[in-house]
């Protein structure tokens, strides 16, 4: 089965590269996620739209990757969540969580998948993030939980 990637999946590509998978993978997983598009001739105009899209938000260089990290490292993010008496929070702080909350700091936009925790958030607190900006460039990002 020959699809386009609408996004990065690990171990098969990036965004906007035309793959060939085996038809379960593809019509069981890729599809149904949204993580692909069937391939047809028509759809090398998404590929190009995918692809400048990409650019777009891409790192412009190594250096621009040390600027973003000079500005996250800068940054401490305050986030409320509900917590119980004793601290710990009624379910945890995702990725996504972290990624919105940086955005909203006024840090600049993150995808989620480029944001790491050691371990579940899952205590009020002071806790830390590594952010891949580049292949060669990570961040750590300081957070603070706090009961609300």
């Amino acid at each position: 089965m020959k699809l386009i990637l609408t996004q990065e999946v690990s171990g098969l590509g990036l965004a906007g590269d035309v793959v060939e998978v085996k038809d379960g993978y593809g019509r069981n997983y890729l599809l149904p996620r949204g993580y692909a598009i069937a391939w047809t001739r028509g759809g090398e105009k998404q590929v190009d739209q995918i692809k400048r899209a990409q650019k777009v938000r891409e790192v412009r260089d190594r250096d621009h990757a040390n600027e973003i990290k000079q500005e996250l490292e800068g940054l401490t993010i305050t986030m409320t969540a509900h917590a119980g008496e004793t601290g710990r929070l009624f379910g945890s702080i995702s990725s996504a969580d972290i990624a919105d909350a940086v955005k909203a700091a006024g840090g600049p936009l993150l995808d989620k998948r480029k944001v790491t925790v050691a371990g579940p958030i899952k205590t009020v607190g002071k806790h830390s993030a590594t952010v891949e900006v580049h292949p060669d460039v990570t961040a750590t990002v300081t957070l603070d939980v706090v009961a609300g």
